[in-house]
């Protein structure tokens, strides 16, 4: 016997819980926030200030599309 949360149907409404949205929401955005703010070290003497901002920026882009499964999602409805 299956109950009726297991047949329950996912749609875009109730697929993700709105705590959980706004946490990731909190957490890219700090990412992305990080990188243009290492921007304001970057001097030609210091290239590191440059090599954080790639790696944040490429993180804030990452987990969404692959950890947190967000870019394959479009066409399922």
């Amino acid at each position: 016997m299956s109950s009726k949360i297991d047949q329950q149907v996912k749609t875009p409404q109730n697929e993700n819980p709105l705590a959980g949205s706004i946490v990731l929401f909190v957490v890219i955005m700090a990412l992305f926030l990080g990188a243009i703010y290492s921007l304001s070290f970057l001097s030609l003497e210091n290239p590191w200030p440059m090599a954080v901002c790639l790696g944040l920026f490429a993180l804030a882009f990452w987990i969404p599309q692959t950890i947190t499964g967000r870019s394959d999602s479009a066409g399922e409805y």
